[in-house]
């Protein structure tokens, strides 16, 4: 079967330059609202941001951070996001503009590595870090328990830990991961009780492919995952693709013209519609390619025909 192919309008293109250059992860505030992450406003930058895109005036409030965040979920406190930022776990409050650490020294066993994805989920959170050069198996993945505000390493392998999806029953969670200089999809089973998890498992495969899988939501079935697509080459187009789990086909797939380095796919409801929006990057591109690939760096929305949201839950801040 011959892949649906849906051709996307640009949602939002950055008035500030800076903040194309890695953008990722949206994720759901409220009906009209979500945030995203700049995770470096440059190459040689240190620093990143939180921004939050309000869809009805297609607006961006932006939030300088105190490092280099990899992701950001809304929390059950308003104004409050959690917050992986450099080799801290933390909580940001965007009325005061304060950070508070939750946990400190983050893959403290090795060196030369940061935060990246993350998903939340109803136990807490499962994120992982990433080796700066892009080499090297090294970087952490992680589990942090909500219920005793514990952090669990689970692996120190990953290269590139980006696009991850939580499908949860009862206390054991099916867990689907990507590292994407590996171009694999793998699944786990997670013990939360323990922080226990089975070997990997390959459902997908993309090891033949020039592209690199980076971020990844469900399908609001469950059967399905989305993947953006991250194109270091000149193509014409970025392409964000979805995948039958049973069968590990692509039957769609969302192009964004003038921009082939797509970081992130996120659901969204677009008053009666839900639409895909997707983060794309200017990462690494030298004036010559920026030329080329004009789009790079915006923010782009496509059409679906879902009827229903995948589970996007806030994180639940501890009340003691």
């Amino acid at each position: 079967m011959k892949a649906e192919i849906i051709d996307c309008e640009i949602l939002y293109r950055p008035k500030d330059s800076r903040l194309g250059y890695l953008p990722e992860g949206p994720y759901p505030i409220d009906e009209n609202r979500f945030s995203w992450v700049s995770i470096q406003h440059s190459a040689e930058s240190l620093v990143g941001s939180l921004n939050i895109f309000d869809c009805r005036s297609r607006t961006n409030q932006n939030f300088e951070l105190p490092g280099r965040p990899g992701f950001a979920f809304a929390t059950n406190h308003t104004d409050r996001f959690v917050i992986g930022l450099e080799r801290t776990l933390g909580i940001f409050d965007v009325a005061s503009r304060t950070w508070q650490p939750l946990v400190d020294n983050i893959d403290a066993y090795t060196d030369g590595t940061i935060i990246n994805d993350g998903v939340a989920f109803s136990g807490g959170l499962i994120f992982g870090c990433k080796d700066l050069t892009f080499q090297n198996e090294k970087a952490g993945l992680y589990l942090y328990r909500s219920a005793d505000r514990e952090l669990v390493e689970l692996r120190r392998d990953q290269i590139c830990s980006n696009g991850k999806v939580i499908l949860q029953d009862a206390d054991i969670v099916r867990f689907l991961d990507i590292d994407s200089p590996k171009k694999t999809v793998v699944q786990y089973e997670l013990d939360i009780a323990t922080g226990q998890m089975t070997e990997a498992n390959i459902v997908l495969d993309l090891r033949e492919e020039a592209v690199f899988p980076d971020g990844m939501i469900a399908t609001p079935d469950g059967r399905g995952v989305i993947i953006s697509m991250f194109d270091p080459r000149d193509s014409e187009f970025g392409e964000t693709r979805q995948y039958d789990l049973q069968t590990g086909q692509c039957v769609r797939v969302w192009r964004s013209a003038g921009s082939p380095q797509v970081t992130c796919p996120q659901l969204l409801r677009f008053g009666n519609e839900i639409k895909l929006v997707m983060t794309t990057a200017a990462e690494n591109m030298n004036s010559q390619k920026l030329a080329k690939h004009a789009n790079a760096g915006c923010l782009f929305v496509g059409q679906t025909d879902f009827e229903t949201l995948p589970n996007s839950p806030k994180f639940t801040m501890s009340s003691k």
